[in-house]
């Protein structure tokens, strides 16, 4: 469920528009992989364990996904491999590629807006910073930057399909490396900066990623490439000879599944464990790993939360 305060809605026309467009995006899609819109309006209350309450909030009532969010799942498991890396793209793609047939862009692709249910089945959230108007002209500077695609940091009039892609490529090469790629998309970044001048075999060679597969390595540079109208469609990706291998997505699934109950168990019985690490190599890019969610959260919105017995939501 996600809650915004009055105060937080009249800070900023912009703020309402982006609320109203999320619901009336969510509305208006209907596809496995994405998250779906149960509920929503403007008379919330809640009453705060302390018994104070709260009137006159906004809410969204979403589909209830059991899993939790894929970023956890990839803390926990770390790289998971091309084979896994395949299982979650294909899900994401499909998603997209249902997204941008329908004229809608996300801008805010990343692990944290990407729910799993119980069999690890994707469903794409947060749509706050989608948008359907002008999708090949867009110059908001809206993403996270750990996943934002260079024409938005070089404030250009940029295309918000060529961005979904670039955040996407992102996503898969975490699930499949088990690190980020580059701290941010810029020419000052070393990492990126490998990549912007094709000097390729170098950039793999400082991520330790000469064992993922030539497959694996050409989607990634197409995909991360610093020139927008050189990055694959999100058609072409899914013509492309890694997402077409032969894979066995129902064992791959139940690995994935098993494997991590382990992991669960595992951490249950060692506090203070963790599944991902970072790699053998000096200066490597940031390994994913959490960040106190109290230094980055907004505090005027509550997104995502669960309905426990110290909170009553009434509308």
């Amino acid at each position: 469920m996600k809650i915004y305060k009055h105060d937080y809605l009249l800070e900023q026309e912009d703020n309402i528009h982006c609320v109203e467009q999320e619901i009336e995006i969510l509305r208006g899609l209907n596809h496995p992989n994405i998250v779906r819109i149960e509920d929503f309006g403007s008379e919330g209350h809640v009453l705060k364990p302390s018994n104070r309450e709260i009137k006159n909030l906004v809410y969204l009532t979403l589909e209830y996904v059991p899993g939790g969010l894929l970023y956890d799942v990839c803390e926990k498991m770390g790289g998971m491999g091309e084979s896994a890396g395949r299982f979650f793209a294909r899900q994401l793609i499909d998603a997209l590629y249902y997204m941008h047939k329908n004229g809608v862009v996300h801008r805010d692709l990343k692990l944290e807006n990407m729910l799993v249910d119980n069999k690890l089945n994707v469903k794409l959230a947060d749509f706050g910073f989608a948008t359907y108007k002008n999708i090949k002209k867009l110059s908001s500077f809206k993403a996270t930057k750990t996943y934002m695609a260079p024409e938005i940091w070089e404030n250009v009039i940029y295309d918000g399909r060529n961005a979904d892609v670039f955040s996407c490529a992102v996503i898969i090469y975490i699930i499949v490396h088990g690190i980020f790629p580059f701290k941010e998309a810029t020419k000052s970044d070393n990492y990126f900066s490998l990549l912007a001048q094709g000097d390729y075999e170098q950039y793999w060679d400082r991520v330790c990623g000469k064992d993922l597969s030539p497959e694996f390595k050409d989607l990634m540079t197409r995909m991360f490439s610093p020139n927008p109208k050189d990055r694959p469609t999100i058609s072409e990706i899914r013509k492309h000879p890694w997402m077409q291998a032969e894979c066995d997505y129902g064992s791959i699934q139940q690995q994935l599944i098993d494997q991590l109950h382990e992991k669960n168990v595992q951490q249950s019985n060692a506090t203070g464990s963790t599944a991902v690490t970072e790699k053998e190599v000096v200066d490597i890019p940031t390994p994913v790993k959490k960040v106190n969610p109290k230094l980055i959260q907004n505090p005027d919105v509550i997104d995502l939360i669960n309905i426990t017995d110290k909170l009553s939501l009434e509308s």
